[in-house]
């Protein structure tokens, strides 16, 4: 069996001031979403778009900054929401403690969502146009949000098999049993897998909301496969039919995505 290296969570410490690596992780996201954002911007059809002044490199920063506004809020309301609505409720102003911890996806996802749309009306673009643009470029960010949970040692997985491999013991969980480094999981899956096919599929001519919905339908995927090996929330445990939270909020997401994806070749093979 493996053991957790046990990280010191601070990178750096400057004073009073101190560096997260988890903070870091977040700033190697954006980092990353610039650089792929850049690249994609000379992709069909959106460089034909730039050539026709449609399209713009100013957008890329501003895209950005809309997104890490969602992020953050989406993502820290929806935690409260979704995982502690009764605690939350209790005690309104800790939702905004966010050095205390607590974002989730899936309310990060529907707050650059709202993100998005906010931007394509200001700039008068269709709003699906400006999601599959963006989608390829988000799961290299999932992924360093991935490493800096496995830095941090949460989020860890369910017990495993002693003699598998690369089963670990995590001292944070307070049990020191073998488990599935299921940070590294969605690390491999929803970030460097997940890249890797959408970007593939966008290289492609495809339909207007297709790699959207493609987006949705493969993270939700392998964010629901990876579950199975993760440590269901202790306040929660399984629900309904013995799924976690984070599956059932992935069932609403593959639906909708499955349903773009079919809407989108359905509209245009009738245009």
């Amino acid at each position: 069996m493996l053991i957790h290296p046990q990280f010191d969570p601070v990178a750096l410490s400057i004073g009073p001031l101190s560096v997260h690596w988890y903070g870091i992780t977040y700033l190697v996201a954006f980092m990353l979403f610039l650089a792929l954002a850049r690249v994609r911007l000379g992709h069909p059809p959106y460089a034909h778009w730039v050539s026709k002044g449609l399209w713009h490199p100013q957008d890329i920063d501003d895209l950005m900054t809309y997104g890490v506004m969602g992020v953050v809020l989406g993502g820290r309301i929806g935690y409260c929401l979704f995982y502690k609505p009764g605690y939350y409720a209790a005690h309104p102003l800790e939702v905004l403690y966010l050095w205390q911890g607590g974002m989730s996806f899936h309310g990060g996802m529907l707050g650059v969502i709202g993100a998005l749309a906010l931007f394509a009306w200001q700039r008068q673009r269709p709003w699906l146009q400006v999601t599959d643009f963006v989608a390829p470029c988000v799961p290299t960010g999932l992924a360093a949000g991935r490493v800096g949970n496995f830095i941090n040692g949460e989020l860890w997985g369910r017990a495993a098999d002693p003699n598998l491999p690369w089963a670990m013991v995590f001292p944070q969980s307070g049990a020191l049993v073998p488990r599935h480094p299921s940070q590294i999981y969605q690390f491999l899956l929803e970030g460097l897998l997940l890249f890797a096919v959408l970007w593939w599929q966008a290289r492609r001519p495809q339909p207007t909301g297709w790699i959207s919905g493609l987006f949705l339908l493969g993270y939700g995927f392998m964010r629901f496969v990876a579950e199975y090996f993760r440590e269901p929330d202790a306040h929660l445990g399984l629900l309904a039919l013995g799924l976690s939270m984070g599956q059932w909020l992935c069932v609403p997401m593959m639906l909708v995505g499955a349903g773009m994806m079919w809407w989108s070749r359905v509209r245009s093979a009738r245009a």
